[in-house]
């Protein structure tokens, strides 16, 4: 029995698989891609900050933005990057050039680009996934491996994009009336559609997923698609408090406070404080959200002492900056750094209550760090000392 011939790109003669439908949907995805990484490399520098570099403060709630978008941006990706790779998988059964000469080493070259760049991608989305879950089912570290493979992204896209530049280009504008062939020997006319599914019906599909799963997960950053963010980890509005938690006093290691628990700053003047002295210094509110990595975000009322009064207090240095320790036992959050322009914002606080209430122990009771624009993970919870940097 004579086996069948195996398929070829010839072998997928419907539109849908034209270079103009791969490149309005690899346009769409390359929007979706730069916004996530460029609000992905903001989170990165907040957590850690170069040398050269001074985060602003204000707008106060930028990272419940930003990092809102990085989630977002990341979880439409998702759709956008499986119909990229629907358009374009005929590619797949094209023949290199033989006998071997510098097209087909061009040929070789590209697709060990595009592999790269599909692997890495795919990669980057499961674990970016799998962290809003808290779910690490690895022995690599998420952050630093996140970070390289955003990188590592950039790079083969901008390799891909170089090589197929003339592809998009005359495709950029293309009508359905003059579209660029899939190869020189094919008619300018197109064969009819065998899918049932027009062009437009596709773009409308795309569309459609990735506005649902957008709509589906960002409620847990925007309160207003709450009730309906099914794909959503975490509910803003709920824990103690009204207020989500990532990180339990338990998981912490913080079970009890005792009872003769006091509050030091290490400064050229040190400090010491009970619960009750730090609650008869002068308090002052902020209202400002909790926004995590993981993309949700809620907005608390906070009272506490703020952090500019503690350093006069101690007689700190104008342009000092902190570290400040928890009672966490272990973690890698366990100490974080208030730089300059953090410790001195106004807004910041050591917060003592939290929506008209003492702080949970699960929120870091008796004391835990506030500050404009900063990632959850550095709003150290817990807190009993500050550390003078100079």
């Amino acid at each position: 029995m004579k086996l069948p011939e195996p398929p070829t790109e010839k072998s997928f003669p419907s539109p849908l698989h034209h270079p103009r439908v791969a490149t309005v949907i690899g346009r769409w995805l390359g929007i979706a891609v730069t916004i996530c990484f460029l609000t992905g490399l903001f989170s990165h520098f907040l957590q850690q900050t170069p040398s050269w570099l001074d985060i602003p403060t204000r707008p106060a709630s930028l990272y419940r933005v930003t990092q809102g978008l990085h989630v977002l941006t990341g979880t439409v990706s998702v759709p956008l990057l499986l119909a990229k790779l629907w358009t374009v998988y005929p590619k797949l059964f094209e023949k290199l050039p033989w006998p071997p000469s510098r097209k087909a080493l061009s040929a070789v070259f590209e697709r060990l680009s595009i592999a790269v760049l599909v692997a890495a991608t795919a990669l980057e989305l499961f674990i970016g996934y799998l962290n809003t879950l808290q779910w690490y089912p690895w022995p690599f570290p998420f952050k630093e491996t996140h970070y390289a493979l955003a990188w590592i992204i950039i790079g083969a896209l901008l390799v891909h994009l170089a090589i197929k530049l003339p592809l998009i280009t005359a495709n950029w504008r293309a009508t359905p009336a003059d579209r660029t062939p899939l190869a020189p020997s094919e008619p300018k006319s197109l064969p009819p559609a065998i899918t049932g599914l027009s062009r437009r019906g596709l773009f409308r599909t795309v569309i459609g997923a990735g506005t649902l799963v957008g709509i589906a997960s960002v409620g847990q950053s925007v309160p207003a698609f709450g009730p309906i963010a099914v794909l959503a980890p975490r509910k803003p509005n709920v824990g103690p408090q009204g207020l989500p938690v990532n990180r339990t006093a338990e998981a912490a290691g913080v079970t009890t406070v005792e009872a003769d628990w006091r509050f030091a700053v290490n400064g050229p003047q040190p400090l010491s404080y009970s619960l009750d002295e730090l609650r008869a210094l002068p308090q002052s509110r902020s209202s400002l959200p909790i926004a995590c990595v993981e993309g949700w975000s809620q907005g608390a009322r906070w009272e506490g002492i703020r952090i500019k009064d503690l350093l006069e207090l101690c007689g700190a240095p104008e342009g000092s900056s902190l570290r400040v320790v928890s009672m966490e036992k272990g973690g890698f959050y366990a100490t974080s750094e208030l730089p300059p322009q953090f410790a001195a914002d106004p807004l910041t606080l050591l917060a003592l209550k939290l929506n008209g209430g003492d702080l949970d122990l699960d929120h870091g009771f008796p004391a835990r760090i506030i500050a404009p624009n900063r990632p959850g993970v550095l709003q150290t919870k817990w807190v009993h000392r500050l550390e003078v940097l100079t």
